[in-house]
């Protein structure tokens, strides 16, 4: 082989030599995972609420707003009728007034299966045909309520389209997927309908806006 043939074939191997060497340094490619399933939520409200039934509700009504079975069993039927069954329930009492211009506040404690009972305030102010004032006992069924700390906003309710049901008012108030449903009784005289809402708080709030 003569002397050019020789420096060619040096030359091709020399310039074949970066390209083996970057071969053999590439990893080997790893086989693609299937993706994992998604983990469920962990935490206390990793599940959703139980529900209460009629009759675990009937008699707590009857006794805290001193009624009949009768009538409590009435509101709780419509409500039922209306919502399906409530995840929990507040217990209070609260006093509203107004003329034109209305104030409401409330004070109570949230009733949850397996979840801590906590104690609860709402206020809020109300515009409309409306005057008188009343104090009231009040249970608030609460539907799709999944966990106590969701019911901490406001809720909008329209008082004139309450239904009077056995001597109990009923009227609905509601915000994202939550329905509120208060049934009151109590003393005063109030007459009128107005819009209004209610926000529902940790702590008693005196200014209700």
């Amino acid at each position: 082989m003569d002397r050019r043939s020789l420096i060619i074939s040096g030359i091709a191997a020399f310039a074949a030599t970066p390209a083996l060497a970057r071969q053999s340094q590439q990893p080997a490619q790893q086989p693609q995972q299937a993706p994992q399933p998604a983990q469920p939520m962990g935490g206390p409200y990793s599940t959703p609420a139980q529900t209460y039934t009629d009759d675990e509700l009937v008699n707590r009504v009857s006794d805290f707003l001193g009624v009949t079975a009768e009538s409590a069993g009435a509101a709780i039927e419509r409500a039922f009728k209306d919502n399906g069954r409530p995840t929990g329930y507040i217990a209070g009492e609260e006093g509203s007034g107004a003329f034109a211009f209305g104030l409401r506040y409330g004070r109570g404690m949230l009733y949850m299966k397996d979840r801590k009972a906590q104690e609860i305030y709402w206020q809020g102010p109300s515009f409309g045909f409306d005057a008188g004032g009343n104090a009231s006992r009040v249970f608030v069924l609460c539907y799709n309520l999944q966990y106590p700390d969701a019911i901490y906003h406001r809720f909008p309710g329209v008082e004139g389209s309450a239904y009077f049901i056995g001597g109990l008012g009923i009227n609905y108030q509601r915000a994202d997927d939550i329905t509120l449903a208060p049934i009151r009784a109590g003393l005063g005289l109030r007459l009128g309908a107005n819009l209004g809402y209610l926000s529902y708080s940790r702590k008693r709030h005196w200014i209700p806006f």
